[in-house]
């Protein structure tokens, strides 16, 4: 099995950042109100995939803002594509790679029918949730298609004592970070921009008023109205993902499976730390756009990191050539 040349490496790295960029410039789109820049609800093909019936937006703000959205939704697409038919024609034999790039694919036509339909359907809160967990899940996938293609050179073997209780602390964690983001982005689907008095219905995001830790002067008021349960579900999610990946830090320090695991392990820590300032922040001030922009950007290195973990403790995420020879210096350790 021929190993995946250097471009094609350097291909899926910079389809990593462009969904990055894609992540980002979709919080932006959300903040500047624009995600209804290029028609209203209902406006049907005038709206998705043209803007305003034209194929190019004309040189009003809010509809440039979301079509460069999705003009660059459409480059990782290309570059999505581009990295499937490589990997099935010169990497046949690496059947992971082949299916990961092709479930990646299926993901980016996925994530632009979802979009059409959250843009039809007038930003429903559910739709723009789903929206971002389809992004963070392709974000994943892509991540683990630059380990499968990496040199037959991998890191040094995992020992299995180091990762009995690492492997799935690191799944969990993954799934309640992952979880926070997609709670968060229901919470931002609720939000009303342009109303400045959360008492007057701007959206969950304001539903606690401006406590943290507390909610409306307790700390988790369930029941108290229908966007305060929204906005606490978004915090019980936090709270729980924070204690998990604290506990996958402390251990991965601890036991110090690899040192690329270490390395991940203090980034998701000074991540997580950074994350929870900025999501206080957002509570606290008034002005917060730009803040919002931070927490998902931090959010999305943070999940992004945590799965990074996942994938080097788990030997699918190596080389078919360095998963044989880690199992067999296991089982001759064993």
């Amino acid at each position: 099995m021929t190993t995946p040349s250097a471009a094609y490496r350097r291909l899926a790295l910079a389809t990593v950042g462009a969904t990055f960029l894609l992540i980002i410039v979709g919080g932006i789109v959300r903040v500047s109100e624009s995600g209804l820049g290029c028609g209203p609800a209902g406006a049907g093909l005038n709206g998705w995939p043209f803007c305003n019936g034209d194929v190019v937006p004309g040189l009003d703000l809010n509809s440039m803002i979301e079509y460069s959205h999705r003009a660059i939704a459409g480059i990782v697409g290309v570059m999505m594509l581009s990295l499937a038919v490589l990997a099935f024609r010169r990497h046949r034999a690496n059947t992971g790679l082949v299916r990961a790039t092709a479930a990646a694919l299926a993901l980016v036509i996925a994530q632009a029918l979802l979009g059409a339909a959250t843009v039809e359907q007038g930003l429903d809160a559910g739709l723009v949730a789903a929206h971002l967990g389809l992004a963070m899940a392709l974000l994943a996938l892509l991540l683990y298609i630059v380990r499968t293609s990496r040199s037959g050179r991998s890191p040094a073997p995992t020992p299995p004592e180091s990762r009995s209780w690492l492997r799935p602390l690191s799944l969990v964690s993954g799934g309640l970070v992952l979880c926070t983001i997609v709670a968060g982005g229901y919470m931002a689907g609720t939000q009303n921009y342009g109303r400045a008095d959360y008492q007057l219905g701007d959206g969950a995001h304001h539903a606690c008023g401006k406590e943290f830790p507390s909610c409306n002067g307790e700390f988790l008021p369930f029941g108290q109205a229908r966007l305060v349960d929204i906005h606490l579900t978004h915090r019980v999610f936090m709270y729980l993902a924070t204690i998990f990946v604290i506990a996958l830090v402390v251990m991965a320090l601890r036991r110090r499976p690899s040192a690329e695991v270490v390395r991940a392990a203090w980034i998701a820590a000074g991540l997580l730390l950074c994350q929870i300032l900025v999501g206080a922040l957002n509570v606290w001030l008034d002005e917060y756009e730009a803040l919002i922009v931070l927490h998902l950007a931090l959010g999305t290195l943070l999940w992004g990191t945590v799965v990074s973990v996942a994938l080097a403790l788990y030997p699918a995420g190596a080389p078919a050539g360095a998963r044989e020879g880690s199992a067999s210096r296991e089982a001759v350790a064993a």
